[in-house]
């Protein structure tokens, strides 16, 4: 599965090179992987860490991946987008600098209605590099979040 199936994002902020593992609404595995040529290392910082934000950006859209997958939908104009509601719990673990192959991990913890609670971590050569105990978000109507409606 190609992550632009699922995702509505691009370059440069599509996070995700590639999807090793997926059962919909329950686990997905992918694989982000670090390089110098990302435009957060433009000001010539080589070996500066890599942005924790964008760390958990990444993990996020495999989360999207993990509860999307079996209902694809990358036009957020249409259809149901997944809104992002809220993290608890992140632990960062260890540094992640150009050259790092990591793995994001999603597992769904619970499934009610509309709204989905996940947990995972991130991993580096099977150690960890943060760990998410709770990420939740919740499927809403595209039309009902354009403007003008109600």
């Amino acid at each position: 599965m190609e992550p632009q199936a699922v995702l509505p994002h691009r370059y440069p902020m599509l996070l995700v090179d590639r999807v090793v593992g997926v059962v919909p609404g329950e686990w997905a595995t992918a694989i982000k992987v670090i390089s110098r040529n990302e435009p957060w290392y433009a000001d010539g910082g080589d070996w500066q860490s890599y942005p924790e934000v964008l760390l958990v950006e990444s993990w996020a859209q495999t989360a999207g991946i993990t509860v999307g997958a079996d209902m694809p939908n990358p036009d957020v104009l249409s259809g149901s987008v997944m809104l992002f509601g809220s993290l608890s719990t992140v632990e960062f673990h260890r540094r992640v600098v150009p050259g790092d192959v990591l793995e994001n991990r999603v597992r769904v913890v619970k499934s009610i209605g509309d709204t989905v609670i996940l947990e995972g971590e991130c991993v580096r050569e099977g150690e960890p590099v943060f760990t998410v105990s709770r990420m939740v978000v919740a499927f809403r109507p595209a039309s009902s979040l354009q403007n003008g409606a109600e």
